[in-house]
Formats: structure tokens, C-alpha cells, sequence
């Protein structure tokens, strides 16, 4: 089955995957005249997607009906399925963990675009990115094969819990083959020869396109302040004292976390928001490179680190409350321009 990667959290698979944006040295200027040209211009869309066996199957209409007998119940209004392997067994994890890491490397390298399954990435990262598929690919592959090994043994715990629900045309002879990782940089400008056949309709796809990209900008800019505003506000949660007055326990993944979002936002962002932008550089003076172990151990720090995230806390919250009006405002500019 062939699935397209929608990942649910970055984590930390940038870091893990080796990637740094500092290598690109691409620094945006501070606010874009046209952040959607500049998407078109110095990004490329890609696509990631997953060939994954899957695990799971409904039960037959006499199995469902036998189900519900028990329950002295209608088989038609019962929905039933049966687990065909473990997920829990170490090797099947060791598979999908590969999984996540591909997910999180795509998306810590990329930004949102308004067709599902497709994210734009820098044409600068294109290469390094499909270097690093290639890496991933035969991580996946290599787990697969330990998977395998053990894909007898899988069989038959599932023969014992099954019972009776156990069929043996449901497992494949071998897992080779049905897991796998493909990516691609589909072109998402209209094509040329549609110039040729049909100049109207040509004009019109260049107009969808465009509205496209203003979208991708708003959407890249709301990400980066949805998640901007979370980490602020989990950073100023730890650094405040509890009701008792005692420090909470704070983790070195709250300032480094942050930080790398700071290097996503430098390599990434496309000049969407002055304000937004103005908010990021006053939280990269407050934190100041400040190692955790000193936050941690300094109250004075903390306070101070604390006091001048509080303003940049109440900037984005301000941000968010705005969205819904400044998308309506893009919008209308977007309109008027394709008039």
C-alpha cells in the first residue's frame, strides 16, 4: 500500500540525520516584498511516500456475525478487525522508527504547501536531502531484513492469539519488498506545452499557482508562529517557580528545542512577517546562547530570561488572535492582483 508521508512531530530527526542549516549560510532579508515569489523562486516541491504492509484486517462477515452472537448483536452493526503481527516486537519497531525519523527529517527541512503530500524545500537542499533518502532508504531496508528473520516467529505468536481467526492467506511469504521509501521534486508550475495548446488555460493554472504559493506563505508563516508560541510558552512555564515557590524541573530539550527553532526560522523563513521576525530576534537575545546547565542553576538567569520572554509571549498571542484577519487581508491582495 502506497501512503504518503504526513509526519505529526519533528522531534529531534534533523539532529539525529545529521543535518545543520548553519552549512547553507542563507540569511533572508527582514521582510520579503513578495513572499510567495520567493517561494517560487528559491524552493522546490517534494513529495515523500511509503510502501507499508499493513497489519491490520477486518474480520469477515461470518466472523463478525459469530462476534456479535456473543453480544447478541446484528453482525451488520458490528465493526471487528484482528492484529496479524506484534507491532510491539523490537524488530517491527526497529522498521518503524525509520519511518519516523524520514517524517521528521522531511519536515524539519521543509515548509507546509496546500496539496496534500506535497512540502516545498530550498533548491539548496535538494541534493543534501536526497542524499540523506538514499541513507534512510537502506536503513529501512536493512531493518526489513531483521524484520524477516524474525517474521517466522511473528507467524506463529499470531497463530496462538488469534485462534480460530488465524488464516494463513493473510501473511505474505516474505516481508521483502513491502516496505519501502520513494521521494520526488514533482514540477508544480503549469507545464509549457499547455502555452502552446491553450493559452486561456494556460494564464488561468499560472493564476491557481500563484494563489497556491500566497497560501504556502500563509501556512508556512502560521506554523512557524503555532510552534514558535508553544515552545515560548513551555520555556516560560519551566522557568516560572511552582505555587510553592520551588524551581520545576526543567529539561535541556526546553532551550534546545527553541534553539533549533531559531536556525528553522533563519534557513526557512520567506519575510511573511516583519512582526513575527521582530518576536524571534528579541527571543534569540533573551536566551543569548545560554548554555541549559546555567539556566538550571541560576535563578537570576532564569528571571531574566523569563521576564523578556513574557513580552515576546504576549507578541504571539497577539499574533495568533490576528490570523484570522491578516488571511482575509492576504487574501484580498491576492485577488486583486490576479484581477
Amino acid at each position: 500500500m502506497n501512503t504518503t508521508v504526513d509526519p505529526p512531530t519533528r522531534g529531534r530527526a534533523a539532529s539525529a540525520a545529521g543535518t545543520t542549516f548553519r552549512r547553507a549560510n542563507v540569511r533572508t532579508p527582514a521582510v520579503s516584498p513578495d513572499p510567495a515569489r520567493r517561494l517560487r523562486d528559491a524552493f522546490a516541491a517534494v513529495r515523500v511516500s511509503f510502501t507499508w504492509l499493513g497489519v491490520r484486517k477486518s474480520l469477515s462477515a461470518d466472523q463478525r456475525q459469530q462476534a456479535a452472537d456473543g453480544f447478541g448483536a446484528e453482525g451488520q452493526f458490528l465493526s471487528a478487525g484482528k492484529k496479524l503481527l506484534d507491532t510491539r516486537h523490537a524488530k517491527y519497531k526497529a522498521v518503524t522508527a525509520v519511518r519516523g525519523r524520514v517524517g521528521g527529517y522531511w519536515k524539519s527541512l521543509s515548509l507546509p504547501y496546500p496539496e496534500p503530500g506535497l512540502r516545498l524545500i530550498r533548491q539548496a537542499d535538494v541534493e543534501p536531502f536526497a542524499a540523506q533518502m538514499r541513507r534512510f532508504k537502506q536503513e529501512l531496508d536493512d531493518a526489513v531484513v531483521e524484520l524477516d528473520g524474525h517474521y517466522a516467529e511473528l507467524r506463529d505468536a499470531a497463530r496462538q492469539r488469534l485462534g480460530s481467526l488465524y488464516d494463513p492467506a493473510d501473511y505474505p511469504a516474505s516481508l521483502h519488498g513491502l516496505f519501502d521509501v520513494a521521494w520526488e521534486f514533482p514540477s508544480v508550475e503549469p507545464p509549457e506545452y499547455l502555452l502552446r495548446l491553450n493559452p486561456e488555460l494556460y494564464q488561468q493554472e499560472r493564476q491557481r499557482m500563484t494563489a497556491r504559493f500566497d497560501e504556502a506563505a500563509r501556512l508556512a508563516e502560521e506554523a512557524f508562529t503555532g510552534e514558535f508560541a508553544r515552545l515560548v510558552g513551555h520555556l516560560v512555564d519551566r522557568l516560572t517557580p511552582g505555587v510553592d515557590g520551588q524551581a520545576k524541573v526543567f529539561r535541556d530539550t526546553a532551550v534546545g528545542n527553541l534553539t533549533e527553532f531559531f536556525e528553522r526560522f533563519t534557513a526557512l523563513n520567506v519575510g511573511s512577517s516583519a512582526e513575527l521576525e521582530q518576536l524571534v530576534e528579541t527571543a534569540q537575545k533573551a536566551i543569548g546562547g545560554a548554555a541549559p546547565a546555567a539556566v538550571r542553576e541560576s535563578s537570576a538567569l532564569r528571571q531574566t530570561i523569563t521576564g523578556q520572554l513574557a513580552s515576546v509571549r504576549a507578541g504571539l498571542d497577539q499574533l495568533l488572535v490576528d490570523q484570522p484577519r491578516r488571511r482575509i487581508l492576504r487574501q484580498g491582495r491576492a485577488a486583486g492582483g490576479s484581477s
